[in-house]
């Protein structure tokens, strides 16, 4: 059975778009199992062993992707602008989101080709933290922090033990949040008398933001990748097959 087109394998390891991989195939810089392959169509068969400048490549089982969101972008296929437009270079057609932020709201945003590990991240038994920083119309108080510690009542359910950081303006706040429920953080304020009218996601679990500039999307480090399966109990080593 053939393997995958070459260009469009070192496309998905955030090697360059297509056209740029391409250019490095055709430079003679790509080793496949000792040979220069100068095809960028070349099928690499499952198990070959495929070198950059002499270093070997870590060829991915799963993919995964973190998008700094703008707002105005939709985490959708179907509607417009998607964020699928802004990761050009990576396998959209197998990405999926881990859970979903408003058109509005912008920050981290992470994709991944991994079933089991999406469905971790996002399931609350997990109870893997995601940060946010959010704008209010009134300043948060008190009471609001002893409310989002206890739970606020959504659809009958109460919400997991949430944390309420107010910052120096307290109409600025940072939200910790165990679970992500639909438009949880504006349903939680709005249960307070509240309205959001900024979001961004800070952090997911052990990924954090950083500055990677908005609308621009990278993979992650293989530190990253580590952090994020240990932090939801699967083994890192399920995300590869192995150096080649």
């Amino acid at each position: 059975m053939k393997g995958e087109r070459l260009d469009r394998l070192l496309a998905r390891l955030g090697l360059g778009s297509r056209k740029e991989v391409a250019r490095l195939v055709r430079a003679g810089r790509v080793l496949v199992t000792g040979e220069a392959v100068r095809d960028p169509g070349f099928h690499v068969p499952e198990e070959a062993e495929v070198r950059l400048d002499g270093k070997p490549l870590l060829l991915r089982r799963h993919h995964h992707v973190l998008l700094h969101k703008p707002g105005g972008y939709v985490t959708s296929r179907a509607e417009g602008p998607s964020v699928y437009a802004l990761l050009q270079g990576f396998p959209t057609r197998d990405l999926s989101p881990v859970g979903r932020l408003d058109k509005d709201a912008e920050g981290l945003l992470l994709f991944t080709t991994d079933g089991e590990l999406l469905h971790r991240l996002t399931h609350p038994r997990h109870k893997v933290k995601k940060r946010y920083l959010v704008h209010l119309e009134k300043p948060v108080n008190p009471e609001d922090q002893r409310a989002f510690r206890e739970g606020i009542l959504l659809e009958g359910r109460k919400t997991l033990p949430a944390e309420l950081i107010p910052l120096k303006d307290p109409t600025w706040a940072e939200v910790v949040l165990l679970e992500g429920r639909f438009h949880q953080v504006k349903r939680m304020f709005l249960a307070r008398g509240n309205r959001v009218v900024y979001l961004k996601r800070l952090a997911l679990g052990p990924l954090a933001l950083g500055d990677l500039p908005r609308g621009e999307a990278r993979p992650l480090t293989p530190g990253e990748e580590a952090a994020l399966y240990q932090a939801v109990g699967l083994s890192p080593e399920s995300a590869s097959r192995g150096l080649t």
